[in-house]
């Protein structure tokens, strides 16, 4: 007999905590949106700005305030904002006291390719990403550029190349040549680097830092028109 009481009180135990549960849940489902918050990855947004993210959630959801919770399908927000052409990421959550929280994770372009009176970006994942009416990124400008194959190597070479401190500060142009040869237009000077294929890139940059360097000691960067590493061992300089 006690056996069974002992099993009878469990099992009464557990109806109440499936109770308090789904009471709980209940509760969490019908809550009311009391406000919205928009934040970015980098604290705040440069490419689209919080009223445009607003504006997506604002499609979807019409008035934010009092919708309730389980009306609210997260990931069709996420989906919704994703489709804009700034936005790499978003992650849309409710907090515990009603808050529609959404982080937004923009896209970051290495470089803005000029083709005819076009122009677009690469992304930091080799995509193409459309120019923003809010901003201007401080990337170098690259033309030469045919089709998607040209794109794929331009994001080959600015991952290369640009990943050093020097090139990255100096580099404000590139020409791609005949699909393969790269022409860079510099910060410093006026030069021509005729820097060639995506071959052999760490020499290539080593002799141009240290031919920079001569240059400098010498106060002759502006007797030369070009500037060719391409060859072994060697700068070859016209002026």
């Amino acid at each position: 007999m006690i056996k069974y009481k002992v099993y009878i009180k469990a099992f009464l135990f557990a109806l109440i905590l499936i109770g308090l549960f789904g009471f709980a849940n209940y509760k969490n489902e019908t809550r009311k949106i009391i406000a919205s918050e928009i934040v970015f990855e980098n604290g705040e947004g440069v490419f689209i700005t919080k009223n445009e993210v607003n504006g997506l959630l604002v499609d979807i959801l019409g008035n934010i305030k009092n919708v309730k919770k389980k009306k609210i399908a997260l990931r069709i927000l996420e989906k919704q904002i994703e489709k804009n052409d700034m936005v790499k990421k978003a992650e849309v959550y409710v907090t515990v006291d009603g808050v529609l929280k959404t982080k937004v994770f923009e896209k970051k372009p290495i470089a803005r390719v000029l083709v005819n009176k076009a122009a677009y970006y690469i992304d930091s994942n080799g995509n193409k990403m459309n120019l923003s009416r809010n901003h201007s990124a401080r990337v170098p400008v690259v033309t030469g550029v045919m089709g998607n194959d040209d794109v794929k190597i331009v994001y080959q070479f600015v991952n290369a190349v640009l990943k050093d401190s020097f090139m990255k500060q100096q580099i404000i142009g590139i020409n791609l040549r005949k699909h393969v040869f790269f022409d860079l237009k510099t910060r410093m000077g006026n030069q021509l680097i005729e820097f060639g294929k995506l071959e052999n890139v760490d020499k290539k940059i080593k002799k141009l830092k240290a031919f920079y360097q001569k240059m400098n000691k010498d106060k002759s960067i502006d007797k030369y028109r070009k500037i060719n590493v391409e060859y072994s061992k060697q700068v070859v300089c016209t002026k």
